[in-house]
């Protein structure tokens, strides 16, 4: 017998309707875990691709969907650990919200990060007080750079173009184009 977690995160996840920037992933033996990739057409981190993994509680829909980022980035909004500070998640959550909801929100937070309610305080006061700074502190990190003392992963999205006479070459796709 399926639980009610199972047969709502597999309800919810038939009924996704697509988000521009946003995949999911997963398998429907077991709509519980569900991979999620941002690629925001916009903003601060526009070029780069964001994974996440989600775990749908036993407790769901009455219990938030747990996220992670995999990679290491700098965010106001997301720890060193991958951890995920977005309202809907935490003291917001009620048992209507859909998947649906809580992946647009989780795209919102790369199309305007909040420093108002930080996990990384670093990223938040830099968003806050330096803005140009903090773009700068973004692009060197989604390039796998450094950002005091601690090294962030890759994140720059590779997309294919074509240069001249139908030569094709994969580049490291960022606003610097």
């Amino acid at each position: 017998m399926q639980s009610v977690a199972f047969l709502r995160a597999k309800k919810d996840l038939q009924e996704y309707e697509e988000i521009p920037s946003v995949t999911i992933t997963y398998e429907r033996s077991n709509p519980m875990k569900v991979q999620l990739s941002i690629v925001p057409d916009s903003g601060y981190y526009v070029g780069g691709r964001f994974d996440f993994e989600c775990t749908i509680p036993g407790e769901f829909p009455n219990a938030a969907p747990e996220f992670r980022c995999v990679q290491k980035i700098y965010h106001p909004n997301i720890d060193m650990e991958g951890h995920v500070c977005l309202n809907i998640l935490r003291n917001d959550w009620k048992p209507t919200l859909t998947l649906q909801l809580v992946f647009a929100g989780i795209l919102h937070l790369f199309l305007q990060p909040n420093p108002n309610d930080p996990l990384n305080k670093v990223a938040a006061n830099d968003l806050a007080k330096y803005p140009d700074q903090f773009a700068r502190h973004v692009q060197d990190a989604m390039c796998g750079g450094y950002i005091g003392s601690n090294k962030f992963d890759r994140v720059v999205a590779v997309k294919e173009r074509s240069y001249g006479t139908g030569s094709r070459y994969n580049r490291a796709y960022n606003n610097f184009y």
